[in-house]
């Protein structure tokens, strides 16, 4: 890839997280990065853990296991896609975070998986801010009650929300959404349910993490700013 450079790439997603941080107090250290490694070869994160990247993203199961059997290195690996109940088995005790909890379906597998082996399991609820049909993600005005149903599994641990905000070129129309969940986020925060932490406000991809920053997100998932162009003929 002619002109490319990975360490030059993270040291500007790094200085724009940190610009961004600092307009609400923050720093740098207060937002965790994700990378996302999705069609990203082994050989790639290897050289993303060398300049201390440390938490990848990847939305297949088949293919994050593929990678978790390569590599040799400690990797926190971060599942972010839609997730069907029959990959659930997949993840337990192998992902450190799940950031797409989206029904309750879904986290009945996840504890029952989870309880099997003895384990708790990190996820986030994902929300459906925009109320994009092609989006999943539970509604605004569901998401505090589906927090409390969730709340009673045992083997689940909600670490936070996450959202998919809509695509568009223009990143400062994205504002009022990453603004909703950011209330949403406090509000659930400051109700101190059993079992529930709101630790994680994930928001933000390429084109949009330095807004979702300044809105509040102290988790986002950077791919293509990272690692380039994806090449899914290789998936």
């Amino acid at each position: 890839m002619e002109g490319f450079s990975l360490a030059k790439n993270i040291q500007e997603v790094r200085q724009r997280i940190r610009i961004s941080a600092m307009k609400n107090g923050r720093n740098l250290e207060d937002v965790k990065l994700i990378a996302v490694s999705k069609t990203v070869d082994a050989e790639m994160i290897k050289l993303a853990l060398k300049e201390n990247i440390l938490d990848f993203g990847e939305n297949k199961v088949q293919e994050m296991t593929k990678k978790a059997d390569i590599l040799t290195e400690s990797v926190n690996w971060h599942f972010i896609g839609r997730l069907q109940t029959n990959k659930v088995k997949y993840l337990i005790g192998n992902v450190g975070l799940i950031h797409s909890l989206d029904r309750y379906e879904l986290a009945q597998e996840i504890q029952r998986k989870s309880e099997q082996v003895d384990s708790v399991t990190n996820v986030l609820v994902q929300v459906n801010v925009a109320e994009e049909k092609t989006k999943a993600g539970v509604l605004c005005e569901q998401v505090s009650e589906f927090v409390r149903e969730i709340s009673l599994f045992k083997n689940i641990k909600i670490n936070g929300l996450m959202t998919i905000a809509p695509y568009t070129d223009n990143a400062e129309e994205l504002r009022p959404y990453f603004r909703k969940l950011y209330k949403i986020h406090i509000d659930i925060k400051q109700k101190s349910i059993d079992n529930i932490s709101m630790k994680y406000l994930s928001m933000g991809m390429s084109n949009d993490f330095h807004v979702a920053i300044e809105e509040g997100a102290n988790m986002v998932r950077v791919g293509t700013a990272i690692f380039g162009e994806r090449d899914y003929s290789q998936r």
